[in-house]
């Protein structure tokens, strides 16, 4: 239970209202009821604000007018619902020990300080640091390394010579460091599996989604900087690199030597051909396809919206009558000339 003037401490903001409101839960603005906090940072969802029910919104300034409530006021309201949330969150506490069922390499170098679940495998010669939680039915291979207070969620598998950094978070039935898709055609057409001999590197601070696979490089480390944030059921190829404080979201492809930069952000869906660079700051929407580098900063996108059917069918007649259409153009404008 936090006062408003608690909350307003603690964010940097001031309270518009009552500053002895108190509130025990978050909530929604079309969903908040009394003693429930909730925030707008996005205008979409004004109306809900006019309506809503809560004891208290985190919102801007400009936004005073519309709320009928209490309100902690802030330059960054959807910043604020995210420390707020930290609050509030309840998920379990941990409990740093070794449940009896693990199996450990006598050869693993394990902190006294971790927690480590049920019928988690640890390889030989792996490092993990201070504060580390390996959930039940983890796997990490040999040589690998987890840093200090990084979180591996259960069932969780880490192959041999991956390094994670410090304040990582990995969720559930994600894979890091399975083999790349290499392969070589001999003389009688059959393909022959090419060794992946690099590793996976992963930064400080970066948090990696559930069903998220990332391979390992065919030589050199596959690596992922420091910040990035990798959503639920996304693909990352060998030796793909992604720069500092990048965001993909979920269901991504991205394929083999892609190199992606700095802050840059990939909608769902988006697909990413092989051997590509992508610089810095680019926007990448939803289901967009990349076939070809892009060297200057900006919102790019390259996808159909859905359409009635008979609409589409249509249109799409159209497009594969538009090299017959440029032939009789260009046969138009040969007989103009001559």
């Amino acid at each position: 239970m936090y006062t408003l003037k608690d909350l307003a401490d603690k964010l940097g903001g001031y309270v518009h209202g009552d500053e002895k409101v108190q509130v025990n839960k978050l909530a929604t603005l079309n969903t908040a009821t009394k003693g429930q906090l909730s925030f707008l940072s996005n205008t979409k969802y004004l109306a809900d604000l006019k309506t809503t029910q809560a004891s208290a919104v985190l919102l801007t300034e400009e936004n005073i007018p519309f709320c009928p409530t209490n309100a902690v006021v802030l330059d960054n309201p959807y910043l604020a619902f995210a420390k707020v949330a930290g609050l509030f969150d309840r998920q379990p506490k941990i409990v740093q020990s070794i449940h009896p069922s693990a199996v450990i390499d006598e050869t693993a170098i394990i902190d006294k300080h971790v927690s480590i679940g049920p019928n988690v495998v640890i390889g030989a010669k792996v490092e993990i640091a201070a504060n580390a939680v390996i959930g039940a039915n983890c796997v990490i291979s040999d040589f690998s390394r987890i840093g200090e207070n990084t979180q591996i969620k259960p069932n969780v598998t880490i192959y041999h010579d991956v390094k994670i950094g410090q304040n990582c978070i990995i969720h559930a039935n994600s894979v890091i460091g399975s083999d790349g898709f290499g392969n070589a055609k001999d003389e009688k057409g059959n393909w022959q599996k090419i060794p992946q001999i690099g590793g996976v590197y992963i930064g400080n601070n970066v948090e990696i989604g559930a069903s998220t696979t990332i391979d390992r490089g065919a030589i050199d480390d596959t690596y992922i900087a420091d910040g990035v944030k990798i959503d639920n059921q996304v693909q990352v190829a060998h030796n793909v690199c992604i720069g500092e404080n990048t965001a993909i979201a979920g269901s991504t492809g991205i394929a083999g030597s892609v190199t992606i930069g700095k802050n840059c952000l990939l909608g769902g869906q988006v697909g990413v051909s092989g051997h590509l660079s992508i610089c810095d700051n680019v926007l990448l929407g939803a289901a967009s396809n990349v076939s070809k580098d892009i060297d200057q900063p900006g919102f790019y996108t390259a996808a159909f919206n859905a359409r009635p059917h008979m609409e589409w069918k249509r249109v799409n007649a159209r497009i594969f009558r538009l090299d017959k259409l440029e032939n009789r153009v260009k046969m138009l404008e040969k007989n103009s000339k001559s």
